[in-house]
């Protein structure tokens, strides 16, 4: 016994001892749980980044198709001579075919994902700036150069939201799919809202024209599958607008796109640097990333997944190409063209949205099948339908049930080929783009010279072997499911979890 204890009663020393325990099982209580804390602000600080980047990506696509969407839509109307707008718009998934055989492995693994999608921005802006003179000489130059950029910039998109996915579902503890379902489908919410703002700009500055007639009775006879649609009369419903409300709408698109390229390139957060620099350093030979893509194609799921992936091509130039001219521009006149594809992009929108979540609980299958209902109901009614002026609501019908089947058809094909290929993502997304864009070829290849009826069975014989093709993969993954790519988070999250439980035992 020291001296200090033997000169103190033993009651008072006594406390003493009891308030020193007390003390240190406070300090140890208090350390625990300011880790825990801790822990937890990183935690929200990580959800908190990775929601934001989905966003800025979101944003940064809304402002750019916003431009690019409204011209795409007015194409086959706008720049009818000698179609010239379809043509174009044929150059471009071209060129998507050629990019997507070589480019986006290449780009993104030098670049990274952000600095390629500024780039893929930059050639979408281009072909703005091509429709202020519109012309062979204009539109086929910016046109090649869109396709160019188009694959990288589509690549980069999905590659940047599956990476972000998988981060975040092993720091939440969730299955990866689910995440990365749920991003595509807030991505796809904000960007199918462009059809909106795009053709919003388009109706209410075109709706300033003052040569707007009415539609003559020989007029509504060539409208719809009734009639070939190839020879639809030259009236004032197809005729272009005054040139100076032309520059007007293309000198928007021209600002809006400028400013998806400046959201982008301030705001979202450069997530693939290290693998960036690690593939740097370390150079693959030049074959080994440009035969990527195609490596992929002996994969049995990826070739069962093709005709999928052409369909989305395919239904969606037959909307921006054959239901706006034959239907609306030809019933309706081309300042309708605007309005209607605003209800697509908001029903898109919407059911974007929608089904990113409902597909945790529905599965992906049931979702694809009722797209495929759906757009098997407006086939078969689009072959009969003879489109009149007093049946405004009908025009606006079919676009809304487009939107929500398209809706299905990108987010759940996005997120499928995410989900298949984890561990080669660009050479995936890669493919999707060049598969895609054949079908938008094919489908703009033969506008100009199949009757409509021809391309709506055209339309419902790809569907169907979709139907076919699409459910041997889904069944597949049900049996032997993918392991998501990990990336070295997988470990992170494992020290973090060790690292909480001692903070709990210590508690």
């Amino acid at each position: 016994m020291t001296e200090e204890q033997m000169n103190v009663p033993w009651w008072i020393w006594g406390q003493r001892k009891r308030a020193f325990s007390d003390a240190t099982l406070v300090k140890g209580c208090l350390s625990a749980a300011t880790e825990i804390l801790l822990e937890g602000i990183g935690k929200t600080a990580m959800i908190s980044r990775n929601f934001k980047n989905v966003l800025v990506v979101s944003l940064g696509f809304l402002s750019l198709f916003t431009a690019y969407g409204g011209l795409q839509s007015l194409q086959s109307s706008l720049n009818a001579e000698e179609g010239m707008g379809v043509a174009s718009l044929s150059v471009i998934y071209a060129s998507i075919i050629i990019s997507s055989m070589f480019l986006p492995p290449l780009m993104i693994k030098n670049l990274g994902c952000k600095w390629t999608i500024v780039a893929g921005m930059a050639c979408y802006v281009s072909y703005s700036f091509g429709n202020l003179y519109p012309g062979w000489y204009t539109l086929m130059p910016t046109s090649v150069i869109l396709g160019l950029g188009g694959s990288p910039l589509w690549s980069a998109k999905c590659t940047y939201l599956t990476i972000s996915g998988n981060k975040q579902a092993v720091k939440e503890g969730k299955r990866g799919p689910d995440i990365i379902n749920q991003y595509f489908g807030i991505f796809f919410f904000i960007f199918q809202s462009s059809a909106v703002w795009g053709n919003l700009m388009s109706s209410l500055i075109f709706g300033q024209d003052t040569n707007i007639a009415d539609i003559s009775y020989e007029q509504l006879q060539s409208c719809g599958a009734a009639d070939c649609g190839l020879t639809i009369s030259s009236n004032s419903t197809t005729s272009r607008p005054a040139q100076k409300l032309v520059w007007t709408l293309v000198g928007c698109y021209i600002g809006v796109g400028v400013l998806a390229m400046l959201i982008v390139a301030i705001f979202l957060d450069n997530i693939d640097r290290e693998q960036t620099s690690r593939f740097r350093g370390n150079r693959e030979p030049f074959c080994h990333t440009f035969l990527a893509t195609f490596r992929l194609l002996k994969d049995w799921r990826l070739l069962a997944l093709i005709p999928l992936t052409m369909y989305s091509g395919f239904e969606q130039s037959f909307l921006a190409g054959e239901y706006t001219k034959n239907y609306v521009t030809c019933a309706l006149g081309i300042h309708y063209v605007g309005y209607v594809m605003m209800c697509f992009g908001a029903s898109n929108s919407l059911c974007s949205f929608l089904f990113g979540r409902l597909a945790r609980y529905t599965g992906r299958a049931a979702l694809f099948f009722l797209a495929a209902a759906a757009n098997f109901a407006c086939i078969i009614v689009l072959l009969y339908w003879r489109p009149h002026p007093n049946e405004l609501g009908v025009f606006f019908v079919f676009p809304a049930l487009w939107g929500m089947a398209d809706a299905i058809w990108q987010t759940q094909t996005n997120a499928l080929y995410g989900i298949l290929f984890p561990a080669e993502k660009e050479a995936a997304f890669a493919n999707y783009r060049m598969w895609e864009s054949l079908g938008f070829v094919i489908a703009f290849a033969y506008s100009t010279f199949l009757c409509l009826e021809y391309k709506l069975y055209i339309l419902l014989a790809v569907l169907l072997l979709t139907v076919v093709t699409y459910p041997v993969v889904e069944y597949h993954e049900y049996k032997n499911s993918t392991k998501a790519e990990d990336d070295g988070y997988e470990e992170k999250a494992v020290a973090m979890d060790s690292s909480k439980n001692s903070g709990q035992t210590r508690l």
